[in-house]
């Protein structure tokens, strides 16, 4: 089974984020064991990349605005790929004020959703959704149309 790490600055304050959350990581039980990794806001991101990566785990994806962009159909087989070959898995979500430069460096892949700036918190539920519709495309199931 995949292990897929999801490290992220800050913690989901609104319930209905969370709970979004807590849908599609229960629902992603069936294909991988995931685990979500909740570190504090520091003073310097320079201090949030330190600890960050401490986390890093495997085949490291960096979600950042000036990373590349790919389909849902294409991100399905990168996952499929990595689980094929046995590769554990971290996504990495800076905090709202961004992630320090050797975070980036880091990176296996930096990933960008879309050129618009997205909330930190609702990063992470698009994210978790598109893990969820990765394993749906890959499975062959009616999610993803």
């Amino acid at each position: 089974m995949l292990k897929i790490n999801i490290v992220c600055v800050g913690k989901l304050k609104e319930k209905f984020y969370a709970d979004a959350v807590s849908e599609y990581c229960k629902r992603l039980t069936r294909f991988a064991d995931v685990a979500v990794r909740e570190l504090p806001e520091k003073r310097t991101l320079a201090e949030e990349g330190a600890a960050i990566l401490k986390e890093l785990r495997g085949y490291v994806a960096v979600l950042a605005v000036e990373g590349k962009q790919l389909s849902s159909e294409r991100f399905a087989a990168k996952i499929a790929e990595l689980k094929n070959a046995g590769k554990e898995l971290t996504f990495v979500i800076g905090s709202s004020c961004g992630l320090d430069a050797c975070v980036k460096s880091r990176a296996d892949l930096l990933l960008s959703f879309s050129e618009m700036t997205f909330p930190h918190q609702l990063m992470r539920v698009i994210l978790c959704e598109q893990i969820y519709r990765a394993f749906m495309i890959n499975g062959g199931g009616e999610y993803h149309k």
